[in-house]
């Protein structure tokens, strides 16, 4: 690890300066905030409650801890360290751990009659309760108990919760339970072994302590492009403490800040009351370049809330204008065809350093989109994949069982995910589940599939900057002959050419039954007539060679080439090779998890080249 990063040790750092040239964001989150933070990552004190007796005993008032951890840190490795008087690293069933630290209240951060502090959880979980001083905090969502472990979560401090030393203690709780979302990480129905990975839970990213306004712009922007008209809408949320008359300002940059006069800039007057506020706005930017993979064009938004004395509270972002669309047969970027040349990337436990290493790596594939599979990443990925012209496609972590519980919290997480990530012009694509995990039922359970077909209509409404897909590889959801999916996916593995070739012409064909594991759509008939854009979203296998793949790197790249060329001759729209990384059991990647080095040749995965 890089000592030095702002994400390690206890640090208090201006995060703007008049001198930069390119937009710098510290902390993992798309927008930057021209305010002070400290992380209060390190050492912290570290106490295992197998017998769930700190609540009862009152731990948050006062406990000797045993042990210490690094955070961020995951709570299978903090017990590993503990291992002198708690023999396992592994748990079962559920777990439930304490973290306590101090930190003193700083004169160069203390509240301002603008401001006050805020604690922030890059990412916890999967149940966290947090006391300040012995005192219970509340999220801003005004949650007790926070729920997830995907992404970020707030508490604000007022001044009088706050000591010159400060005493902050956190309960985190997780289990196997499988009707909340899991993604790879084993659970009661998915044990460890094979496709099914160790869980990975508890302090997993950044916490850090910030000022923030009283009456502010939170740390979340949606946009949506509407390039024919150079104009961009952009999703903000208020949060007020005290009501009256405001005055929203946009500023539209070019992204070096030795711009300083704006491309565009519009004022819209809002009245606002005590709490939040979602807005969406337009703002139109003449002239504006588009954001796409050869040419990733970012820009800077300039989000000010101006209160009735002229007091302006500030926010930043980056944001691209782009547009993406399924149309017949084919995906259109910015109105002209695109063939998605993609790469399945499970980081596991991979620092955000490797997982760096690891986008370039896929680049130099060949790579125009990454599949990031089933389950949450460092937002900093999509802030880098912004920048280096990098699709993504995102997946809902999965629960692993089918039931309303799971239905619910699944949908929660969805709409977690994305408020806090629908800034990125590079996520192209999200799926609401894969190969039926946590949708056992969906070919038998007509709630399964109104379920699905409810989530896909909401995000075509309220997000129609992403394609969406409704179950990865099969078990597409078809109501009235209308399928409920932006694209028609399948996911193939045959190491036999022949064998890939007929997959291949079936599917084209439009078979829905025989091509993948299980027939490509349920509910109602579908009839394939190249109305939905086909992907090959799952295929390869190529490192499994008691699954028939090749015991050679140069074998395996020639067979790589071979598949590739098939799927290139065929009216398909993209693909998705699996995988970029060995992770656990899946020895499979064909990039080194931690040097980033490839093991196959640079753009193999390219089909630029390929003469159709």
């Amino acid at each position: 690890m890089e000592t030095n990063h702002p994400n390690y040790g206890l640090t208090e750092i201006q995060e703007d300066s008049a001198e930069e040239v390119h937009f710098v964001n510290p902390l993992p989150r798309a927008v930057l905030r021209h305010t002070r933070f400290a992380l209060l990552d390190g050492e912290w004190k570290f106490s295992l409650d197998n017998e769930d007796q700190g609540l009862a005993n009152k731990w948050y008032l006062a406990h000797t801890y045993q042990h210490t951890a690094h955070w961020p840190g995951a709570v299978e490795s903090h017990m590993a360290e503990a291992k002198d008087s708690h023999p396992s690293s592994s748990w079962h069933d559920k777990v439930i751990v304490w973290y306590e630290r101090e930190f003193s209240f700083h004169a160069t951060i203390e509240e301002s009659i603008h401001s006050m502090l805020q604690i922030t959880f890059g990412a916890c979980g999967y149940e966290t309760r947090v006391w300040l001083n012995g005192l219970p905090l509340q999220t801003i969502d005004g949650e007790e108990i926070h729920y997830g472990e995907y992404t970020s979560f707030s508490y604000e401090l007022n001044q009088e919760m706050l000591r010159p030393v400060n005493r902050l203690t956190v309960r985190i709780a997780d289990t196997m339970d499988a009707e909340i979302p899991r993604g790879k990480q084993e659970s009661h129905v998915y044990k460890r072994g094979g496709i099914w990975y160790q869980t990975y839970t508890g302090a997993v990213r950044s916490i850090w302590l910030e000022t923030v306004e009283r009456n502010r712009l939170r740390s979340r922007v949606g946009v949506i492009s509407i390039i024919e008209d150079k104009l961009v809408q952009f999703n903000l949320t208020t949060r007020i403490h005290d009501p009256g008359c405001y005055t929203l300002r946009l500023k539209v940059y070019e992204r070096s800040r030795k711009s300083t006069e704006p491309l565009a800039t519009s004022d819209f007057p809002l009245r606002l009351e005590v709490g939040q506020k979602r807005q969406r706005v337009a703002i139109e930017v003449p002239g504006a370049e588009l954001w796409s993979p050869e040419s990733p064009h970012l820009y800077r938004l300039v989000a000010q809330l101006i209160d009735p004395s002229g007091y302006a509270a500030e926010i930043e972002t980056l944001f691209g204008l782009r547009k993406i669309e399924s149309r017949s047969s084919k995906i259109y970027l910015n109105h002209t065809p695109v063939y998605l040349d993609g790469i399945l990337y499970q980081p596991g436990t991979a620092t955000y350093e490797e997982m760096q290493r690891h986008m370039q790596a896929m680049k130099e594939l060949g790579c125009n989109l990454v599949r990031i599979h089933i389950t949450g990443v460092d937002p900093r990925i999509y802030n880098l994949a912004d920048e280096m012209g990098m699709l993504l496609w995102v997946e809902v972590p999965s629960p692993h069982s089918s039931s309303q519980v799971s239905r619910q919290n699944h949908r929660t997480e969805l709409l977690r995910m994305l408020t806090l990530i629908e800034t990125h012009p590079s996520i192209i694509i999200w799926s609401l589940y894969n190969e039926d995990w946590g949708a056992q039922d969906i070919a038998i359970n007509p709630e399964t599939r109104q379920y699905i077909m409810d989530m896909y209509h909401y995000m075509q409404i309220h997000h129609p900057q992403f394609l969406v897909v409704d179950n990865d590889g099969w078990h597409h959801v078809s109501s009235e002959g209308r399928l409920k999916s932006d694209l028609l996916t399948a996911h193939l593995y045959t190491p036999d050419l022949d064998r890939w070739k007929q997959l291949l012409d079936r599917l084209v064909a439009g078979e829905m039954e025989g091509v993948a594991a299980f027939p490509l759509v349920v509910g109602d008939p579908f009839f394939y007539r190249k109305q939905k854009p086909l992907l090959v979203s799952e295929w390869g296998g190529f490192g499994f060679v008691d699954y028939g793949g090749p015991n050679d790197a140069e074998s395996r790249t020639e067979q790589i080439r071979l598949f590739k060329q098939e799927l290139r001759k065929r009216p398909i729209a993209g693909d998705v090779y699996t995988q970029a990384i060995n992770i656990e059991d899946e020895r499979n990647g064909i990039i080194d998890a931690h040097t980033g080095e490839l093991q196959v040749p640079a753009n193999v995965l390219s089909s630029k080249d390929i003469q159709l």
